[in-house]
């Protein structure tokens, strides 16, 4: 379908969610019918692509740049510390995904006529605006822990006939009322996909979400697909993704001085030969993190900027207050490491380092997820070699 009659900016991002094969020609309908620029506050701060900062734009000041970051393929942080203030907090906690991911997930859900589905996380309420627009109000429902946010988007999908059934409850508890749905997506990220979800799925039905671990804010987006006897859903790793997290699974950690409040003196003392490139990947999303983070359980990692040519990096166990710190020093071939506590942290992530350049360096979609009401496990090429997770 072409995208005649669709505004100059829309046409741009139109043609290049198609370009990028982000965009389906099954989804063309509902891009066309429902802007997201409907669905956005006045006051908005996307996320600068090229600084990685966001910027406070008002519509009322400057309506133009706030049309054109509304058709734009970019994140758009709309609240902050859990409350709908008037000003920049310090942690996002809402936002407008952007549209590439938006329709990426989408795709993947393979939803079809008749199909019911469950949406975790309203948001803005585009997503379930689009949902809406391609199976019919009365199919989908979704559900929305933030009271203000959801009033605003039963508001915004009223304005644009598109008022489906919106729940004010925690995503993590489902819906088993309107159960079985043969589609769930979830638009916050999740550390564990929740019993609930996989009761609330009908059988042979599939699950989309943002999944990850404590290692990093990071995501891998996840395709599950149910057993037709509802007792696990297994699936593939389809590519990174950074959503918030789920409000019941943000992380635990109780932040460096919980841990090191007074140096690193005392602690065990070695070296390494991985360099910082191995460790940390190129750039944002590299998979060495997430391949670490599946086989380092229950561990949080930050890595500081570089300061005189050296950078450090932390490691924090999240059941007790082990730690670990690698310094990456210019020119060095060695990179000094202190170990602390009953976990031997660097060890376990060099190992882990070991293990996936021995497994031929997988990317994110030869890893795979299996779920089922009593845990979750990873795994790598087919589920024979699994761990918990």
């Amino acid at each position: 379908m072409a995208l005649t009659g669709v505004e100059e900016e829309r046409t741009a991002l139109g043609r290049s969610l198609l370009d990028r094969k982000h965009l389906t020609s099954d989804w063309m309908p509902a891009f066309i019918a429902v802007p997201r620029a409907a669905f956005l506050p006045d006051l908005v701060w996307p996320y600068d692509m090229s600084t990685g900062d966001t910027v406070a734009v008002d519509r009322r000041d400057e309506p133009k740049l706030w049309a054109a970051y509304a058709d734009a393929d970019v994140p758009i942080v709309t609240q902050w510390d859990d409350s709908a203030g008037e000003s920049r907090g310090s942690v996002p906690t809402s936002s407008a995904s952007m549209p590439s991911v938006v329709f990426r997930m989408l795709s993947a859900l393979d939803v079809r006529a008749g199909h019911r589905l469950l949406e975790i996380g309203t948001g803005t309420g585009w997503n379930a605006a689009l949902l809406a627009s391609r199976l019919g109000v009365d199919n989908v429902t979704s559900i929305e822990i933030d009271p203000d946010v959801a009033d605003a988007a039963r508001g915004r999908l009223a304005a644009e006939g598109l008022l489906c059934t919106v729940l004010t409850r925690d995503g993590a508890d489902g819906d088993e009322t309107g159960a079985p749905y043969d589609r769930i997506i979830a638009t916050a990220g999740v550390r564990e996909i929740p019993p609930a979800w996989l009761r609330d799925t009908a059988p042979g039905g599939r699950i989309i979400a943002p999944w990850g671990t404590h290692f990093s804010n990071e995501d891998a987006l996840v395709r599950l697909d149910l057993a037709e006897d509802q007792a696990s859903a297994s699936g593939r790793f389809l590519g990174p993704v950074e959503f918030m997290k789920l409000r019941s699974q943000r992380s635990p950690f109780a932040g460096h001085r919980a841990y090191v409040p007074d140096g690193v003196s005392g602690a065990d003392r070695g070296t390494t030969t991985v360099t910082e490139e191995q460790l940390l990947g190129d750039g944002r999303f590299a998979v060495t993190r997430f391949a670490v983070g599946l086989r380092v359980r229950d561990c949080h990692h930050q890595a500081a900027a570089e300061r005189d040519g050296a950078r450090p990096v932390w490691f924090y166990g999240l059941t007790d207050r082990s730690w670990a710190c690698v310094v990456f020093r210019d020119g060095h071939a060695e990179a000094q490491v202190w170990q602390s506590g009953p976990r031997r942290l660097w060890d376990e992530v060099s190992a882990a380092l070991t293990w996936w350049r021995t497994a031929g360096e997988p990317g994110y979609e030869r890893f795979g997820l299996t779920v089922t009401a009593h845990g979750q496990h990873a795994w790598l090429d087919c589920p024979t070699e699994v761990w918990d997770v």
